[in-house]
């Protein structure tokens, strides 16, 4: 990765060879693995990569919730492990997993958390009124009572209230429908032109597209840092698109095929690489395109050569 021009008490977010293990008695498991980032001022930065691959401990670790093994990571300058107090002033944070009151109605749930702030919900009405205002009919309801898509939006607002100058959100978008994580990402984006810096995990990696920078995550190591169509560019190989009446039989055929470096399915169609510029295949009724590479792709060619090293 390349080193940053700013110092690390300069940047919302830098995080320096952060590693951090869990052992039991039987085993110990490496979640993070010197990982080392920097976030600038008014990002949207995303942390991208399937379940248990770190991005939750990195995150309870830049929110002071947990301590690292080694390294070091700063937020708005202040050490997370020494100026946790001030780091727990300035930021907002929303958890993968819904934590706020469910005996609460959304208004209580909110003068709560705003209280913890030494705050009022009308004082800093200006900084969630976009979101508030599409749960505001339902204020009286218990948020336990809620759907996944308001309780998305309650917990936005509670991590808002006290207008943080940096805003976690990790995998915010899990377990809601199609059009409540479209109404999210629209929200960040609004969220974005207030110059707050937010750094947002998620496992979808369609969501990728919509930030402006990203990084992938596997097994506790960044694989990459870029655009998304940085990343996208850096694809090594031509990709081909495959489909045949009987996809399954087409994997199978494929894998044994001497010249095909990788394969795998991808919605209706097999996504292959070739060792050369020969992308034949002797399989009836299969046809082959020449297909744009998604992050999804880029994301496991890193992976397959992460593995090979």
């Amino acid at each position: 990765m390349a080193t940053s021009i700013f110092k690390q008490e300069e940047l919302p977010i830098s995080i320096r060879n952060i590693s951090k293990s869990y052992k039991s008695l039987l085993s110990e498991v490496r979640a993070l693995d010197d990982v080392s980032l920097d976030i600038y001022n008014g990002e949207l930065f995303g942390l991208i990569g399937p379940d248990g691959s770190g991005k939750t401990s990195l995150f309870r670790i830049l929110t002071t919730l947990l301590v690292p093994d080694s390294g070091k990571a700063t937020v708005e300058g202040f050490d997370t492990v020494s100026r946790f107090r001030e780091i727990r002033n300035i930021i907002g944070y929303m958890p993968g997993r819904f934590s706020l009151y469910q005996d609460l109605t959304i208004e209580e749930n909110l003068s709560f958390f705003a209280d913890v702030f030494n705050t009022t919900l009308d004082e800093n009405f200006d900084q969630i009124r976009d979101i508030y205002v599409q749960i505001e009919p339902f204020k009286k309801r218990r948020a336990g009572k809620l759907s996944g898509g308001m309780k998305q939006k309650l917990a936005l607002c509670c991590a808002l209230i006290h207008k943080p100058k940096v805003l976690f959100l990790d995998e915010p978008t899990t377990g809601v429908d199609p059009v409540s994580r479209k109404e999210f990402w629209q929200m960040l984006k609004t969220l974005k032109a207030q110059n707050i810096t937010i750094f947002v995990s998620t496992p979808y990696m369609d969501e990728a597209s919509l930030c402006d920078r990203i990084a992938l995550i596997q097994n506790g190591k960044i694989l990459s840092v870029d655009t998304p169509e940085g990343i996208e560019a850096k694809f090594p190989s031509k990709l081909y698109g495959v489909k045949a009446p009987d996809n399954y039989r087409l994997l199978e055929h494929l894998k044994k095929q001497p010249d095909v470096r990788h394969c795998y399915i991808s919605g209706e169609y097999l996504h292959v690489v070739f060792e050369g510029n020969d992308s034949r295949v002797d399989f009836p009724g299969a046809t082959v395109m020449e297909i744009k590479p998604t992050i999804e792709d880029c994301f496991v060619q890193l992976m397959i050569a992460n593995e090979n090293h």
